[in-house]
C-alpha cells in the first residue's frame, strides 16, 4: 500500500492529508480548552531537550501565528470548528533530519498534556486522534505505517528507538 493508500478515510480534499477522519462529537471540547491544551502542550516542547531546538529551528520568530494554527487544528480535528485548512503532511515531510525519538517524544508530552488539561474520555479522543496522525507521519518519515496500537505501545517503552513494523 502506497502513501495514498495509508491516507484513505482522511478529508484530504479539505484538510490536507494528515487531517483525521473524524472525532467523536459526543465529547465536550470548546476552543478555550483547546487553546489551553495547545499552549501548554507547545510551552513543554520549546522547553524539552530533544523537541525544542527542531521546533525552534522551524519557528524561530513565529510561535504565535504556529499556536494560533495549531488551536485551529485541533478545532477542527475535534469538530469545534472547521476553522483548519492546510497540508499538514506536506509540511511536515519538509522538516529536516526527524528521528523516530522525536516523534516518541512529541506523543508522549501530548500524553502528559492531554491528560493533564482533560478528563479521561476526552483525553483518550485526542491522543487517538493524534496517533492517528502520527502513524501518517512515521509512513512519510522512516517508510512504513506503524500497525494499530504500535505506537502507543512504543511511546511507553522504554529505550526502544523505533517502532516495530
Amino acid at each position: 500500500m502506497g502513501k495514498r493508500g495509508a491516507l484513505a478515510g482522511r478529508r484530504q480534499q479539505d484538510y490536507g492529508e494528515a487531517m483525521p477522519a473524524a472525532a467523536s462529537s459526543c465529547l465536550s471540547f470548546d476552543r478555550e480548552r483547546i487553546a489551553q491544551l495547545v499552549h501548554r502542550f507547545y510551552d513543554a516542547i520549546r522547553a524539552d531537550a530533544e523537541l525544542g531546538p527542531v521546533f525552534e529551528a522551524e519557528l524561530h520568530d513565529r510561535w504565535a501565528p504556529h499556536l494560533e494554527r495549531m488551536v485551529d487544528f485541533w478545532c477542527t480535528a475535534t469538530k469545534v470548528s472547521r476553522s483548519f485548512r492546510g497540508n499538514v503532511y506536506g509540511k511536515h515531510m519538509a522538516l529536516p533530519r526527524i528521528a523516530p525519538r522525536h516523534l516518541k517524544r512529541w506523543l508522549q508530552l501530548w500524553k502528559v498534556h492531554t491528560q493533564a488539561v482533560f478528563a479521561p474520555a476526552p483525553a483518550a479522543e485526542l491522543q487517538d486522534i493524534a496517533t492517528g496522525v502520527a502513524r501518517v507521519m512515521h509512513l512519510g518519515w522512516f517508510g512504513h505505517l506503524p500497525p494499530p496500537g504500535a505506537l502507543q505501545h512504543w511511546i511507553e517503552t522504554e529505550g526502544a528507538d523505533a517502532c516495530a513494523a
